[in-house]
This record gives C-alpha cells, structure tokens and sequence, in this order.
C-alpha cells in the first residue's frame, strides 16, 4: 500500500468518497492481515494492552473487518462489534461466522447496547475519524461497567505532525491545533481517500479526562519481534518509530 499526503485545499474533503471504506474493504483488509504497521505493531499491542481477556466482554469499537475482534475471541474473550461500513461488517461476518455479535452503528452517535454491558472497551485506530470525541466518548463509558477499560489506538500526533513538516506542509498541521488531514491510499488497482483529524497530545488527555477516564497507561511500542525477519529492510532502516499512540484508561 502506498501513502500520499494530499493538500486539504485539494482534498475534497466532503465529498462522498472520502473514508469509504465500502469502496476498498477488500483490498484494506487483505492488506492490513500481513503488512508491519497493523499486523506486526498496532494490532499486537494492542493486544498486549488488553492482557488475559478470558471471560471478559469486550466491545470492538470501529470493528472493521474483525481482525482485532478475531484474536480477542481466540483468547478467551464474549466479543461484540460495531462498525459504520458495511463492507466491513460483511467481511468481518466472513471471518466470524453469523453467530457473532456484529451492529451497524456511528462511532460518536448513540450505541445499541445498555448501559454497564462491557468489561473493556477496544478502539482500534478509529478515534482519529473524529473532530469532536465527546459523544464518542461519553458513549463509550456508558456502556462501560465502572471501572471498565477503554483501550484505544490513534495516530500518533507527533508523527503526523513530522509527515506534514517533511513534505513542506507544516501550516496545513500547526501541532497545536486540532486540524484535518487527508492521504491518498493505493492499494493495488484501488485509491481513496481518507482523511483523520491530528489533535495535540494535551487535547486528547483533556478529551479523555473531560469524559470520566482516567489514564492508566501511555504506549510508544516497538514493533513485534518477528517484524524483523518478515520486514528486514524496513526494521533495519527504522527499528524503532511513531506511528501509534496507545491508552489504556478506566471508566471510574
């Protein structure tokens, strides 16, 4: 998959295109199966973040095609899912079998579950679709039993921000401010765009704190061991890198 930054003046950032996902679920999720940045760095520690989840209900947040909702499972874990795409969702059935727990809903409207339901929350590279987290937020500790876990996953701030800067855009993303971004994804013979919004590290633990969380840890992992041997010359140039922001939080 290649990546290219693209002017927000150019971005066409309304237009119906953008972030749909229905368009490249197929090409997304073959991708992200194998590839460093999901398979061998985000999903693992995430992974390692949620530890001995046996027995515990988990709500996957922004599920995807269920990858993430697949290794919870496999662990031990009652696993729920929701996502807005339903290319995802389809593909997350495939992969799940039709007895899973899988919605359709909005990530920062109202969620089809009662109030007190999960033992932990995931959000798995999905907050960053928002510009304002507080209804996302706000919903994701209802459904959180007290003392509940949200472990989440965004785009690491620093490292948009260093993006920006590297190709000569750095007024497009001040790293003080909340502000918008788009790339263009190339996946074989498919394109898109997609576009997430950058948010300085104060404002998102402000958005955390300002919903009832509290933090319990903050993650700059390294990739997974066997990143080195399927990835040499990718590890070899950057062992170690900011892609990723992780949070582990509790709903008190």
């Amino acid at each position: 998959m290649s990546v290219k930054l693209v002017p927000q003046s150019a971005a066409g950032v309304d237009a119906p295109e953008v972030n749909d996902y229905d368009s490249f679920a197929e090409a997304y999720t073959a991708v992200s199966e194998t590839n460093l940045v999901n398979a061998h760095y985000e999903r693992p520690a995430m992974l390692a973040l949620a530890g001995d989840v046996a027995g515990r209900r988990i709500l996957d947040a922004g599920c995807g095609a269920g990858l993430l909702f697949a290794a919870l499972r496999d662990r031990g874990a009652v696993v729920s899912g929701f996502d807005s795409s339903a290319g995802m969702l389809e593909l997350a059935r495939r992969r799940l079998g039709d007895s899973a727990d899988l919605k359709a809903a909005d990530l920062g409207g109202p969620l089809p579950y009662p109030d007190d339901t999960f033992d932990d929350v995931v959000a798995s590279l999905v907050l960053h679709y928002l510009e304002d987290w507080g209804p996302a937020l706000a919903e994701l500790r209802r459904v959180l039993k007290p003392g509940g876990r949200l472990i989440a996953s965004i785009d690491h701030p620093f490292a948009v921000n260093l993006m920006h800067r590297e190709v000569g855009r750095e007024a497009e993303c001040d790293y003080f401010d909340t502000t918008r971004w788009t790339v263009e994804w190339t996946i074989g013979s498919r394109t898109a765009l997609v576009s997430r919004w950058h948010r300085p590290l104060h404002a998102t633990i402000e958005a955390f704190t300002g919903a009832g969380f509290r933090i319990t840890d903050i993650g700059e992992p390294d990739p997974d061991p066997a990143a080195g041997e399927l990835f040499p010359e990718a590890i070899a140039a950057m062992p170690r890198f900011l892609s990723f922001l992780f949070f582990v939080l509790r709903a008190d």
